[in-house]
């Protein structure tokens, strides 16, 4: 089987390793506040490995996609708790 490097045009892998590494680092960062990290990295690394040998470019786009919604979500969800008001749905 081929790795992820092997398998995609290279800057494809290296935008799904960068968002990889954010997501990590985003549940590093809510398992600590919640206190149940392994918990929150453990299921960011099961849904990136579930799809790891995928080598369609329209699966690995919308995975990429679910993954940065969620990052953008996160963001948006601290916002509001740090500022105390509700940011606008477009």
């Amino acid at each position: 089987m081929p790795s992820l490097q092997t398998a995609l045009p290279p800057e494809l892998a290296n935008n799904v390793i960068r968002l990889y590494r954010e997501c990590l680092r985003r549940a590093k960062y809510i398992g600590h506040r919640q206190h149940n990290t392994r918990l929150v990295v453990d299921m960011v690394r099961q849904q990136f490995k579930k799809n790891m040998h995928e080598t369609d470019p329209d699966k690995i786009q919308k995975f990429k996609d679910d993954a940065a919604r969620g990052l953008i979500n996160h963001i948006l969800f601290e916002s509001e708790k740090m500022s105390g008001r509700k940011c606008s749905r477009s």
